[in-house]
This record gives structure tokens, C-alpha cells and sequence, in this order.
């Protein structure tokens, strides 16, 4: 069941090797197409400049005419009801993200077009304000970073996260972070004047902290000792953070939850949550693409142990399941989590937001305050 399947159906649609820097060089075939062209090198099997170009695929931004930044989610599984998302796809690159497959709804693959084309909603300040002018909105928590990380790299150029953020701080509306960028302490000095009104609540997440694991896995992102470092700070002024270990990867690095709560404690992090690794859609071919080329002699004990976690599949979908797992093993994860939170005091709630001061924002379609604005 593992690397035992056949070579063609682990790396069809794929570009003659992974680019550079980038986490998958696959390009599974969009869903929603009826047709799909795949490439042929093997006439250029001996042009080196084309082969190397191939090497260093460029990062192009497009951008994004969406006419909201918030959505709403209704699944029962994600703690969180409405998100909002300034980038789409990301040049983190992880293997197992679960957010590839939104990509093909842009007709695009989830896999190198995911990490190469990044679509920026320019006008997300301006439709964050929008949104919480809204009469009808009445506060909730709004997660960034349900879907993509708002502070990939391409927030370094754009800074639209950071934006929104001062949007937040002016109308007093609760955020809650959740990224695997140390790009987060940047913006330290705004966080800590909304942590100071409880308005906010970071989550790093770390996935493992095996720098080359790291490298490999999530190519872009931050090493785990910046993100630690980032954590520390950030605690260090007052603001809430929390880690996410996820999502944990059968017999790749749930040996890792005790060093890590260990590590996340050290750091000042004052929780931490997990996930196990979900493969839905065509995420799966992309992650199993990745684990034959880095872990080929962990593979068949990696997917043995995913598959004991999902009632014997590479996937679950059902609800209730799909981010916790099943069975003997999952619960033996779960277990070990939760053993070393608690030894490590990062069971805590930790303080609640605050949503008495919340006040729309000024609008910027009038240049006016509201007129519900307590002035």
C-alpha cells in the first residue's frame, strides 16, 4: 500500500524535478477540468538552459477583484465562524496544506500553481472597513488566516495583513491570528496595543522543530526557532500566543509533541492545540508526491500509520473526524498531547476578548464617521 504503488501514479503531471525553494513541483489535474494538458520534456531531455529555467520558477502576483474579505464557515469542525484571507495561495509551499484544492476554483492546479501564483486582494483594507461598518455586524471573533497565511512572504511587500489590523485596533474588533511566519513580530507594536484592549490572540504554528524537516516540509516559511523567537517576543509584550502543532503526521512527527510543548512553553506561548493531517482532494497526490521524494524509506510506516488513524483510508472527510482522527493510534496522539500541555501549563483559556468597545470603523466609502459612532 505505500511506495508499493506505481511510479506513474505518484509523479504523472509533474515538472522534471521540484523547483527550487518551492515544496511541489506536481501539477494534478484541476477537478473541474474536462481537459488537461500534460507536459512533455522528454524531447528536451539535453536542453539545459530550458531545464534550468524550470528551476527557478518565478512568483507572479495577480490580483484579486473579490467584492468581500470575510467569509463565513459553517462547519462544525473549525472553531472559528468567520475568517478573512488577503492572499490566495501561498508561496509557504507546505506539502500537506489542506488549502491547495482552493486553487482550482481559479482554474489553476493545487499544486506549483498554489505556491507560484499568488492572488492579492489589493482592496482588502478598504473591504475589511466596509465589512465592520456593516449595520447589521454585530462583533464575533474574525480569524485570519482561515484558509492561506496572512503573513507569507508576499505580506512583507504588500502589508495588507498589517492594514487590516489598524482597521481592527480603530474599530475595536476582536482578531484572532494563526500563521507559521515570524513575520508576525513586525507588527509588534500595533499587537501589543490591541492586546492591551484584548482584542487579540496569536497562533504559531509548529509543525516539528527539525530545521531540515522544516526546510523540506515548508520550504518558505519561518525556521522553528524564529518562530519561537517571534512567540517570545510577542509574549514578552503582552500578547496572547498560543501554538498550533499542526498538523501532526503519523510516525513523521507526533514524537515531536513533548519537545515542542516544551519548547512553546520556554518561549512564553500561554496554549496550544493540534491537528492531525488531513489529505483531502488534491492535496493528497501532492503530500505523497513530497513524502516519496524527502522519506521514501519512511513511507510505507508514514501512510500506515495515516491510514490507521482514518479507518484504514489516506483520507476522512466525515465531520467530527476529519480533524481529530480515529482509532487506537489517533487516540494515543491525542493522549501524548495532552499529557504534555498539561505539564507545561498550556491548557489555559487564557483571557476572553473584549467586544463592549467595538465601533465601526470610519467608513471609507463616505469619509465620515458612522452615525452610531459614540463620539
Amino acid at each position: 500500500m505505500g511506495s508499493s504503488r506505481s511510479e506513474k501514479e505518484h509523479f504523472a503531471h509533474c515538472l522534471p524535478s521540484t523547483p527550487k525553494g518551492r515544496g511541489s513541483g506536481l501539477k494534478p489535474p484541476n477537478r473541474f477540468d474536462r481537459i488537461h494538458i500534460e507536459d512533455d520534456f522528454e524531447q528536451l531531455e539535453f536542453d539545459e538552459d530550458f531545464l534550468k529555467e524550470l528551476q527557478s520558477l518565478p512568483t507572479e502576483y495577480l490580483a484579486d477583484d473579490s467584492r468581500t474579505i470575510v467569509s463565513e464557515n459553517a462547519s462544525p469542525d473549525i472553531p472559528f465562524q468567520f475568517s478573512a484571507n488577503p492572499y490566495r495561495g501561498c508561496l509557504h509551499g507546505c506539502a500537506y496544506c489542506y488549502a491547495r484544492p482552493y486553487h482550482e476554483y481559479l482554474g489553476l492546479n493545487a499544486g506549483i500553481d498554489f505556491e507560484t501564483k499568488i492572488y492579492v486582494k489589493y482592496a482588502a483594507p478598504r473591504l475589511f472597513r466596509e465589512f465592520l461598518c456593516h449595520p447589521k455586524w454585530k462583533p464575533e471573533i474574525i480569524t485570519f488566516s482561515g484558509v492561506t497565511d496572512c503573513y507569507q512572504p508576499a505580506e512583507r511587500k504588500f502589508r495588507l495583513t498589517q492594514q487590516c489590523l489598524e482597521v481592527a485596533l480603530e474599530a475595536r474588533q476582536p482578531v484572532s491570528i494563526i500563521t507559521k511566519n515570524a513575520l508576525v513580530a513586525r507588527d509588534l507594536d500595533l499587537l501589543r496595543e490591541m492586546a492591551a484592549q484584548r482584542l487579540i490572540r496569536v497562533n504559531i504554528s509548529i509543525t516539528t522543530l527539525d530545521t531540515v524537516l522544516a526546510r523540506t516540509m515548508e520550504p518558505r516559511t519561518s525556521s522553528p526557532a524564529a518562530r519561537l523567537r517571534a512567540m517570545e517576543s510577542l509574549s514578552a509584550a503582552g500578547v496572547p500566543v498560543h501554538a498550533m502543532v499542526a498538523p501532526i503526521i503519523p510516525g513523521l512527527n507526533d514524537s515531536e509533541i513533548p519537545a515542542i510543548l516544551q519548547a512553546v512553553s520556554a518561549a512564553g506561548g500561554h496554549g496550544a492545540g493540534m491537528t492531525v493531517l488531513r489529505l483531502p482532494l488534491s492535496v493528497l497526490p501532492v503530500f505523497r508526491d513530497w513524502l516519496a521524494r524527502t522519506h521514501p524509506h519512511l513511507q510505507d510506516k508514514i501512510e500506515s500509520r495515516i491510514r490507521a488513524c482514518r479507518g484504514g483510508k489516506l483520507n476522512s472527510s466525515t465531520f467530527g473526524d476529519r480533524m481529530r482522527g480515529e482509532g487506537e493510534f489517533a487516540e494515543q496522539i491525542r493522549k501524548t498531547f495532552q499529557v504534555f500541555r498539561k505539564r507545561h501549563g498550556l491548557d489555559q483559556e487564557g483571557a476572553a476578548f473584549d467586544f463592549s468597545r467595538f465601533r465601526p470603523p470610519r467608513n471609507g466609502k463616505k469619509g465620515q464617521l458612522s452615525l452610531f459612532n459614540d463620539l
